[in-house]
Order: structure tokens, then sequence, then C-alpha cells
């Protein structure tokens, strides 16, 4: 679900920034870049947790 809501993030924020730049609205530009970025973010974190639980779990699975 957390992939979701950051893709949507990653859209949402694009078409703000779009919108922003074509009707020469700064402020919106600025959110919406904002908001992809951060969509972008919340992504890579949620892929660094995945792999380092997958670490963890072939390390634990290594042990027995």
């Amino acid at each position: 679900m957390g992939n979701l809501k950051n893709k949507s993030d990653e859209v949402i924020g694009k078409v703000k920034e779009t919108v922003g730049d074509v009707t020469g609205n700064d402020k919106l530009k600025l959110k919406g870049k904002a908001q992809k970025t951060s969509g972008k973010a919340k992504d890579k974190v949620e892929d660094a947790k995945e792999k380092a639980s997958k670490k963890v779990n072939d390390a634990l699975d290594d042990k027995k």
C-alpha cells in the first residue's frame, strides 16, 4: 500500500508542478516539486527497508 501512495504522490506532484509551470504559479510549481520529491524519497526508503529485511531474514535462515 505504501508504494501506491508514494507513486500517487509522485504523479500528483508532477501534475501540480506542470500546472504551476503552465499557469506561472511558482508556489504551486514548488509544492508539486516537493510532493514529487517526497514520493520518490519515501519509495527509496521503502525499498531500503525491504532489502534490509530480506538480508536479515536470509541471515537468520542461514543460521538454522
